[in-house]
């Protein structure tokens, strides 16, 4: 039996704290819909000595939810210079740490990745509970290609925002991006601009009670604007450059 197979029956064990000893474990987690909470990051979250978060009362929330008793510990762009090294010996002593964000994986647009790195840097092991992500999901039912893509998480918001505008105006893959409900009109009008001939995806909301999809050309969704409702978290996906819709 190899030892992935080993570690796969391992964590489906009831020893669950004595493997994670001296890891840090990354946990996705919901990014609306309670129903996606797998039994298996609700052990883990259960096991682990304590769990960093972005949001104490966020993920306050959710482990109350499922009955979870642990101890939180903030860890975010404002925190996360000062509790890296904290966390780090705690994980040396023998403790384990869970990391999860507001929603979806931990990581990905997300300050998170930064003791991700300082962990590994220390040789210490990491180790992941896969779940619900934002920009997968968006990919999975747009229906552009999904065979080569790139992701780009957030675009600056002043400064650099019209150079990388350009720079993806040559990308040749599938294009997935994040923006918050204060600029999504914004990047419309700027892909109208810069990527006219590309199709676009708009996926707002997803998996919660309000969760929307709206597509067309950037010309096509400008003229509609009025139909997208300002609310919310946006997904944009943006069809390759030579894509032909059929």
């Amino acid at each position: 039996m190899n030892s992935i197979r080993k570690d796969i029956i391992y964590l489906a064990s009831k020893n669950l704290r004595e493997y994670m000893a001296g890891k840090l474990v990354v946990i996705a987690t919901p990014i609306g819909n309670l129903g996606d909470v797998s039994k298996r990051m609700i052990e883990v979250l259960r096991s682990v000595s304590f769990i960093a978060c972005e949001d104490t009362r966020v993920t306050g929330s959710l482990i109350k939810m499922l009955d979870i008793k642990n101890e939180l510990l903030s860890l975010n762009a404002h925190t996360e210079e000062k509790k890296i090294d904290y966390i780090i010996e705690r994980i040396k002593s023998g403790e384990s740490c869970g990391l999860v964000s507001d929603a979806g994986t931990p990581g990905i647009s997300d300050p998170g990745i930064r003791l991700v790195n300082a962990v590994r840097k220390q040789s210490i092991e990491v180790v992941g509970i896969p779940g619900p992500n934002a920009a997968i999901l968006a990919l999975s039912i747009s229906g552009l290609p999904t065979d080569a893509f790139v992701f780009e998480g957030f675009l600056p918001q002043k400064k650099g925002r019209q150079k990388k505008l350009k720079q993806l105006s040559e990308e040749e893959r599938t294009i997935v991006i994040y923006e918050s409900v204060y600029r999504i009109e914004k990047l419309i009008k700027e892909l109208n601009e810069y990527m006219p001939e590309r199709y676009i995806v708009i996926c707002r909301e997803l998996t919660k009670k309000f969760e929307e999809t709206y597509e067309g050309f950037p010309v096509e969704l400008l003229e509609n604007i009025s139909s997208i409702k300002m609310k919310g978290e946006f997904v944009v996906v943006i069809s390759p450059l030579k894509w032909k819709r059929l």
